[in-house]
């Protein structure tokens, strides 16, 4: 089994709750709040915890709500290599309308990370002994830190011959792919940035996607179609891997979940088909329940066994 760490420069603690129905102007009496630890690469490793994964998750974390964070993402049997910073670990708040089965998402902004400590950061992974195989790089970049350093962390973790997985947008994907990286899961609209294309279609998207790998920005993209599924690309490789109809309640948490499940299968020496089919089938159960939460095992295996009989069928056909 390899060693692996996920990242998260911009953690938060996902705090939600329940109203009857949202209206302005008026006490909206609430159910009692639910605290869950949030981030892209803290979710990672908690989506890995649940397939039976060992990871660390460093992150960073600062005032009362960092130590609560340390907490929750402890609680969830998650290794945990946390950095103290100056400023408070942000929180973001969700509201559903229960009337409505309406979800709405309040995002803060994360403290500023001063120079100092993005240093100190890089210098903190680059002493881990012994450092992970497989590094995750997951979610938003926290005010003061900019989307090269990014390239400064994949470079630092390549040097140390880690396999790197990217998750992310914007700016900071595309400095991340200058760099090259193993893997990256852009959506769609993501794509058509990286590749100068106006927009794709799931007929497309697969051509697009093979320009990065040809020209070594990524050795494997996945990319994501949500209910289409995913287009796993290599030089070698296209492939379209669909999502089994599941009855939706909620797209939250879907994302990191498909990256948990595609790092599990290479933590575990897979190849890219079958890492590819469990990161659908992650993603895809993580839509069956409702609020935040991620997917549960038993769902994600059950539709991985059912990807591979179908994939079973269509070479035999």
């Amino acid at each position: 089994m390899k060693n692996v760490l996920t990242i998260t420069l911009n953690p938060t603690i996902d705090k939600s709750s329940t109203v009857e129905r949202i209206a302005p102007e008026k006490k909206l009496r609430c159910e009692p709040p639910v605290f869950q630890p949030g981030g892209g690469g803290i979710n990672v490793s908690r989506g890995l915890v649940r397939l039976g994964v060992d990871s660390t998750a460093f992150f960073l974390a600062g005032g009362r709500t960092g130590e609560l964070l340390r907490e929750l993402v402890e609680k969830e049997d998650v290794k945990v290599s946390s950095f103290s910073v100056s400023g408070d670990t942000r929180e973001n708040f969700i509201v559903v309308e229960s009337s409505t089965n309406q979800q709405y998402r309040f995002g803060m902004p994360g403290s500023t990370i001063t120079e100092q400590e993005q240093q100190d950061i890089l210098e903190a992974i680059r002493a881990m002994n012994p450092f992970p195989d497989i590094v995750v790089i997951s979610g938003s970049l926290p005010p003061g830190i900019s989307p090269a350093y990014l390239r400064t962390l994949v470079r630092l973790s390549k040097e140390r011959s880690a396999r790197v997985i990217v998750d992310t947008s914007g700016d900071a994907l595309k400095e991340v792919l200058e760099e090259g990286v193993f893997l990256v899961k852009p959506n769609l609209g993501e794509l058509a940035n990286l590749t100068g294309t106006e927009s794709l279609d799931n007929e497309s998207a697969d051509e697009a996607a093979q320009e990065l790998a040809e020209a070594g920005k990524a050795e494997v993209i996945v990319v994501s179609m949500g209910p289409q599924g995913a287009y796993v690309v290599t030089k070698d490789i296209k492939e379209h891997i669909p999502a089994p109809a599941v009855k939706k309640l909620s797209t939250v948490g879907a994302g990191d979940s498909m990256v948990a499940g595609m790092v599990s299968v290479l933590a575990k020496g897979g190849d890219c088909l079958e890492m590819a089919r469990m990161g659908v089938a992650c993603g895809t159960a993580a839509t069956m329940n409702p609020g935040t939460g991620l997917f549960k095992k038993h769902d994600a295996e059950r539709l991985f066994n059912w990807l591979n009989k179908r994939s079973e069928k269509v070479v035999m056909k």
